[in-house]
């Protein structure tokens, strides 16, 4: 496997940062053991329950990291390294200031720190979680994650969205600013504010900065130490009645790719489901990154469509799966050579969170929540058929709507708000 220019200044791991990259194409980052799994294999599950669970990143073997934080407007963050068998506490940082809570961000750098962005605080840690650096944030609302470009320059946003008992209305929503930091020192280097509110979280390619807005998909670049709107390149993707913002794109193919129908998320009660107020359909989102030409193609063609995470992009096999998780439907599409869509095929399954895909093997590791039980499954899926290979109970009460992992050895660290669970297959 190549080197992905766009992981350049993020540590050399099967998953350094959310997504697994800039990109966000769920797949790791580097070369590591990748699990094998057929309808045969079995699945071993341990789970451990904290509050405010986020995120798994992996730096060498045997350095596995969770994020998890505190709830409330003046949230703290947490970051431990835990056994990557027994899921224990190995060492733990202080906590680090952080303040409205929304769920954050953590990734390990090509310097060999790692970054924790939560609340409206930025952070530097040692491998052995020592405080290097703190900032705070220029605006009093959460940021809600962050990205690596290829000089290290962190790059990070505010989130224009409703949270938890406070619900924002959609003219009370302001423009977003995109904030570039030092990661030596966490310096503010530059801002530079867009034309639009934004809920989703940033992605990009080499030095160019996407931003889903409520109504358009932005651009931004990092050029000579400044961060530059691009005036010329917006792409409105509402255009009908019911319809609602999108969330956090996914950069391949030429295209920007995420879903719609976003609003409506602060109804989760443990499920997504039957919680969306939509009243058009959900849509896969394809936006052409060179004309800006936007196209829409329905998930499963129901209203109360809602979604909080980006789509799976399978560029080798030119699949693209979409989920609509208020009506608990997935679907899959072949993508022609003109980037048009092709039903492949639909399941029904209550995924919300974001994916993971073991590329080489073409299977999906995602989630199918029972509100009847209250308990998710862990659910590997071969994206070409559809078909279910595996399925797994965790002990998680709540539906993901958060970030796998994959790390060294193949274990999958599959996060909900409430729980870490780690995975394996034989």
């Amino acid at each position: 496997m190549s080197p992905d220019p766009d992981l350049a200044a993020y540590w050399p791991s099967p998953w350094p940062g959310e997504d697994g990259g800039p990109r966000r194409l769920q797949v790791p980052g580097s070369t590591t053991v990748v699990p094998s799994i057929t309808a045969e294999s079995t699945v071993d599950v341990l789970s451990r329950t904290d509050p405010m669970i986020t995120m798994v990143v992996v730096r060498d073997p045997g350095q596995v990291y969770l994020l998890r934080t505190t709830f409330g407007d003046d949230a703290v963050s947490i970051v431990e390294r835990i056994d990557p068998s027994t899921l224990e506490v190995l060492e733990r940082s202080v906590d680090l200031a952080g303040g409205p809570m929304w769920p954050g961000s953590m990734a390990v750098h090509a310097n060999g720190s790692l970054y924790v962005v939560f609340g409206n605080h930025a952070h530097r840690l040692s491998p052995d979680l020592e405080l290097l650096a703190s900032v705070e944030l220029p605006r009093n609302r959460p940021y809600n994650g962050f990205i690596i470009l290829p000089d290290g320059t962190l790059v990070t946003k505010d989130f224009a969205g409703s949270r938890p008992m406070t619900p924002v209305a959609p003219e009370e929503r302001h423009p977003c600013e995109l904030v570039a930091l030092d990661p030596d020192t966490l310096a503010i280097l530059d801002t530079c504010e867009l034309v639009e509110p934004s809920i989703a979280r940033l992605s990009s390619i080499g030095s160019d900065v996407y931003v889903v807005g409520d109504t358009s998909l932005l651009r931004a670049s990092w050029r000579g130490g400044h961060l530059a709107p691009d005036a010329g390149f917006r792409a409105t993707y509402r255009t009908m009645e019911g319809q609602t913002y999108g969330w956090d794109c996914v950069l391949t193919l030429g295209a920007a790719w995420f879903l719609d129908d976003g609003d409506g998320n602060i109804n989760f009660d443990g499920s997504f489901l039957g919680k969306g107020i939509s009243t058009a359909p959900l849509h896969l989102v394809r936006v052409d990154l060179e004309t800006g030409a936007v196209s829409l193609t329905d998930i499963c063609g129901l209203p109360g469509g809602l979604i909080a995470n980006p789509p799976l992009i399978d560029p080798d096999r030119r699949i693209a799966v979409g989920f609509d998780s208020g009506n608990g439907i997935m679907a899959a599409f072949d993508i022609g050579d003109d980037g048009t869509l092709t039903p492949r095929w639909t399941r029904t399954q209550n995924h919300a969170s974001h994916l993971l895909l073991l590329s080489d093997s073409g299977v999906i590791i995602s989630g199918d929540h029972s509100r009847d039980r209250m308990i998710e499954q862990v659910v590997a899926i071969d994206i070409a058929t559809g078909e279910e290979l595996v399925r797994a109970d965790t002990e998680g009460p709540l539906q993901s709507a958060v970030f796998p992992a994959l790390g060294h050895d193949g274990t999958v660290y599959w996060c909900s708000m409430s729980t870490v669970n780690r995975v394996r297959f034989s």
